[in-house]
């Protein structure tokens, strides 16, 4: 298992979430030079706190209460009292992914140097990840400015041996796991309890996972609209490189492209459709769906900016020994990140629950190509076919698309005063985040769905001809969940699909498309 490696080089998107699923490890920069840097910066901050050098939330109160004078007696009570005044979050715990993606997100905004904290706190914070000890942070209680205050307190503390850590599957006392361990939570010393806290992190950690899962959703979504045009006698020519290449939108042109290759579309042979123009949920598909895949590409260097960035404030210039006071914790840009990509994942949402309903209605039963919702037909009754097959899950992806609708509404336009109007103008950038993951869950319940019902066409038209890549898609389908002969419940089947998408589902199509 290889290694990304703090204090070296710039993290990507990719390195984050291979660090929250576990597919590699993490270490600091071994270079004695590096460690030397870090070291040389706090001996410089802590003669500056000695000196009782005017220093924001070091010799002087937090926010609002930035006139209070506090001697460099007393900065160590003053930051650990900021941890624990902030030990107020509510709603769920974040899952041991987010919490291990928050935890290395803000170790790689300390690794820069400019956050003036110790060596030993670094060493602890990419001890929890190496250790698989993990801080159990409630979701709610940002305002994305002052930073991520509330819920990384919660990281600084169990650094200190405090609150609770996701331990073996458990919610654990940290000094209780600490003592398994052998091992003492550290002493917080001037200035790095708000180093560790006053910073975008939390918002930027979510959005890392939340671009790696728009990413499959939309490429999954391509195959899938690809599929659909293929079981619905769809135009493939739809798909044509150069009707793309005549607006080149390279979102838009990826995803025709990977239609077209399913419909193993070819201009000379493809002549006279059966019909001239489909509807706009097929024709129009690479246009809705490469709208997602641009925004994620436009977007990208936003949250990387963000993840490799100094987001606390103030800021140590370990160079002259500047102390730099601003607003680097204000967290715009990953707010309005996230009110652009749930916007994107959503109308792919509803894309596919259009989808959903032109499969199962009656515009394919009346044209003798589907049955009214996918009933397998051939079972008689004495009183007609009482089965209704896939009726209710196109009544399930039409709830689930209007939720993640009605959950577009811009998390960044709510900034609210708070803290007595000293944090007169926040991003709401977590809320965005934590937005975007509930979009996506919704989404990806949806394409779950989906991929069952088109299965289930699939294995319908087998008596007529369907591409090849349809068909093997089908065979992938089947290796879990069977053909739907009689009524039966299908939460089990969503399930096992939505287990399929965090494993390797994107790969097995990806892989399909490139055998053909």
């Amino acid at each position: 298992m290889s290694f990304v490696v703090f204090g070296s080089d710039a993290l990507e998107i990719d390195d984050l979430v291979d660090i929250a699923y576990k597919r590699r490890r993490t270490r600091l920069n071994p270079d004695p030079l590096y460690r030397q840097q870090i070291e040389e910066a706090r001996k410089r901050f802590e003669i500056l706190v000695e000196k009782n050098t005017p220093i924001y939330g070091v010799t002087t109160g937090f926010g609002e209460n930035i006139e209070m004078v506090i001697g460099s007696s007393q900065a160590r009570t003053l930051a650990r009292n900021l941890i624990r005044f902030h030990g107020c979050g509510t709603g769920r715990i974040f899952s041991v992914e987010e919490s291990r993606a928050i935890v290395a997100a803000r170790l790689q905004s300390l690794c820069f140097g400019r956050s003036a904290v110790r060596w030993e706190l670094l060493e602890k914070l990419q001890w929890l990840l190496e250790n698989d000890v993990l801080p159990a942070i409630p979701a709610e209680g940002s305002v994305g400015a002052s930073g991520d205050l509330t819920p990384l307190s919660y990281v600084a503390a169990v650094l200190t041996g405090e609150r609770e850590v996701l331990w073996q599957g458990k919610t654990r006392p940290t000094s209780e796991v600490f003592a398994e361990f052998g091992i003492e939570g550290l002493s917080i010393g001037p200035k790095e309890s708000l180093a560790i806290m006053n910073g975008t992190s939390v918002m930027t950690a979510l959005a890392a996972l939340a671009m790696n899962r728009a990413t499959q959703f939309s490429e999954i979504s391509s195959y899938l609209s690809a599929a659909l045009c293929d079981v619905c006698e769809g135009n493939a020519g739809h798909f044509d490189k150069r009707i793309h290449e005549s607006k080149p939108h390279p979102g838009q042109m990826r995803v025709a492209k990977r239609m077209a290759d399913w419909l193993e579309y070819n201009p000379q042979t493809h002549k006279n459709p059966k019909k001239l123009q489909s509807v706009y949920s097929i024709r129009c598909a690479p246009h809705v769906i490469g709208v997602l895949e641009d925004s994620i590409d436009a977007l990208t260097p936003w949250v990387e900016t963000e993840l490799n960035g100094c987001s606390d404030n103030p800021l140590f210039d370990p160079e002259n020994g500047d102390v730099l006071h601003g607003g680097n914790f204000y967290g715009g840009h990953i707010g309005m990140a996230m009110d652009m990509l749930k916007i994107g994942v959503a109308n792919v949402a509803d894309l596919l629950d259009r989808q959903m309903q032109l499969l199962c209605g009656p515009t394919m039963a009346d044209g003798e190509l589907l049955p009214r919702n996918l009933v397998k037909p051939g079972l008689e009754r004495s009183a007609g076919d009482a089965r209704h097959g896939f009726k209710a899950m196109s009544i399930s992806t039409s709830a689930l698309a209007a939720e993640a609708l009605k959950l577009t509404m811009p998390a960044t336009s709510f900034s609210r005063s708070t803290e007595s109007h000293n944090q007169d103008k926040v991003s709401m950038g977590t809320i965005a985040s934590r937005d975007a993951l509930r979009i996506l869950t919704l989404s990806e319940q949806i394409l779950a769905i989906l991929t069952i019902a088109l299965s289930q066409a699939v294995d319908l038209r087998s008596g007529s001809e369907t591409v090849a890549a349809s068909k093997k898609f089908r065979d992938i389908i089947r290796e879990e969940i069977a053909l739907a002969e009689e009524d039966r419940r299908f939460d089990i089947d969503i399930v096992s699909l939505l287990k399929r998408l965090d494993s390797n589902l994107v790969y097995q199509l990806r892989g399909l498309l490139e055998g053909i």
